[in-house]
């Protein structure tokens, strides 16, 4: 991209490898992910060093966004532990009941255009800047690590290709990767037919097969995700990598049950906005109206 871009090549080309670069942005980011869980590689430490290499590429820190994961596994699905590396979702009962101004900041950050648009934006160059509520001093310390890397990165960039041409190469990849990031964070977990329950009902399996999708993608777009599409299956065991949760779907009959989420159906997510208790089920704004 930086050749192209200095030997006068419209930007527009330059762009078009935006999106190439994007797909193996997002594939770096699953390794991040193995390493957080400890997958990655048998070594703790190698999960480490190379958790926090990636996580500098990917510019999420490392040790804030493994705990906050963590919580995000023990809890999926469970309507009482909602809030912890998650989508904000509302039950049906709770926004009707909501001010007005709740229920339209809940609409707005709701609107594709603000969560798959603006999302990357706020996740991956604002809040991710910062660690969570409750961090450790361990967690709090990587994040100010994370971002001094990433601002000398940025610095030395500058210095050899100039500062705009680093803005303009590196904002459009991180942006593109991030949104294609949310929008698979997003139907891992939202989509028709999942599973949700009041804590003291809750069960760890079904939270697992029924709340995490098995998102099925042509094989070069799985490749370029990781596996990250047998999510149900990562759920159940997030130990395993994702190089071996192929093998995993292919030896297990009970995991190929699952229904799969094909591409045009994961589309109809967008519209799995509130759930609601009664009829068990994920419902739209639009079917408030009636």
């Amino acid at each position: 991209m930086v050749y192209l871009l200095r030997s006068g090549n419209s930007y527009w080309i330059v762009l078009s490898l935006a999106f190439l670069s994007a797909g193996f942005l997002i594939r770096i980011f699953i390794f991040f992910h193995d390493c957080c869980h400890g997958s990655f590689f048998a070594s703790r430490r190698a999960n480490k060093v190379i958790g926090y290499i990636s996580g500098i590429m990917t510019f999420t820190p490392y040790e804030d966004w493994r705990s906050s994961h963590a919580k995000h596994h023990i809890s999926t699905s469970d309507l009482d532990r909602r809030g912890t590396g998650d989508v904000w979702t509302m039950t049906l009962d709770e926004y009707l009941s909501a001010p007005r101004l709740k229920r339209l900041t809940y609409r707005i950050y709701r609107n594709p255009f603000i969560m798959f648009g603006l999302g990357p934006v706020f996740v991956f160059l604002l809040i991710n800047r910062f660690s969570h509520k409750g961090a450790k001093k361990k967690e709090r310390n990587g994040v100010i690590f994370t971002n001094l890397t990433i601002l000398a990165v940025a610095i030395l960039a500058s210095l050899g290709i100039g500062v705009r041409e680093y803005l303009i190469i590196q904002l459009p990849v991180i942006l593109i990767a991030g949104a294609v990031g949310i929008w698979l964070f997003y139907i891992q977990h939202q989509f028709e037919g999942v599973y949700w329950a009041r804590h003291e009902v809750w069960d760890s399996m079904r939270a697992a097969l029924e709340g995490a999708s098995y998102y099925k993608l042509p094989k070069v777009l799985q490749w370029f995700i990781g596996n990250i599409g047998f999510h149900h299956i990562h759920h159940i065991r997030p130990i395993i990598p994702n190089y071996n949760l192929q093998q995993c779907f292919d030896e297990i009959p009970a995991l190929q049950e699952v229904q799969p989420l094909t591409f045009r159906r994961s589309l109809h997510s967008l519209r799995a906005n509130l759930w609601d208790e009664k009829q068990q089920r994920m419902v739209s704004f639009q079917s408030l109206k009636k």
